[in-house]
């Protein structure tokens, strides 16, 4: 089975969507830890912000949020491109190029 194939779905949860990606499971648990590490990142923001902190180390604290996510972006492009484009490429579906390209100016 390809672990990176876009397969069509029904609702499930209540949540409706026609594409989703199947990720090996240790780039999603990855994933997941350091979505874990920048929820916390954000959760000590606001608490910098409740209790007055100097701007400059939230600031700092902002950043080092935001460094997080990009790396995340980084690795979801990543699969991306070497799972689900060059899949849809070979496939004829070359609008994925333009999807691609909308998304990359959305990340920049």
């Amino acid at each position: 089975m390809d672990k990176n194939k876009d397969i069509k779905v029904s609702c499930k949860s209540g949540e409706c969507s026609e594409r989703m990606t199947e990720r090996e499971e240790k780039l999603k648990k990855g994933l997941i830890t350091r979505l874990n590490r920048v929820e916390g990142q954000v959760r000590g923001i606001k608490g910098m912000i409740e209790k007055d902190a100097y701007c400059d180390d939230v600031f700092h604290q902002i950043a080092a949020a935001q460094s997080a996510l990009n790396s995340v972006s980084k690795l979801v492009l990543e699969n991306h491109i070497k799972g689900c484009l060059v899949k849809k490429i070979r496939a004829g579906e070359d609008e994925i190029v333009d999807e691609l390209l909308i998304t990359i100016g959305k990340l920049l």
